[in-house]
């Protein structure tokens, strides 16, 4: 009976150890999403409105800035989705700090999806 029970709690900790084990935290987005970033091409050219830009440690678009406190990186069937945890402020009120989260999913090199979770990602295509 004790063979069981301490096999048992043995499971336990190593099953919750490989569930934790699918998430790393890192202080930066990785290079493969860095750059700047639109809903289409065209978007690059003619509207700084729609862009999003990716730094290591930031994320920008036409109305807000936000600074990266870190990057949760998930395993996925379909390759890795970061989570980045953020403070962004408003470009009209840079004293209003407010906390933000943005999913990436990269697709391949020039195409990813970005939004605030799973149920609002929006394709963006790499700008040249």
């Amino acid at each position: 009976m004790r063979t069981v029970a301490f096999q048992a709690i043995v499971m336990t900790i190593f099953m919750s150890s490989a569930a934790l084990a699918s998430d790393v935290r890192h202080s930066r987005f990785p290079e493969s999403v860095v750059g700047m970033w639109a809903p289409g091409l065209e978007a690059c050219k003619d509207d700084t409105k729609s862009t999003v830009t990716l730094s290591a440690t930031a994320y920008d678009s036409s109305d807000t800035s936000c600074t990266v406190d870190w990057v949760n990186e998930t395993a996925s069937a379909n390759g890795p989705v970061y989570s980045a945890h953020a403070q962004c402020s408003k470009i009209s009120a840079p004293a209003q700090k407010i906390i933000s989260n943005l999913m990436v999913q990269p697709k391949d090199n020039n195409q990813i999806s970005i939004g605030p979770d799973f149920d609002n990602l929006k394709v963006y295509r790499r700008c040249t």
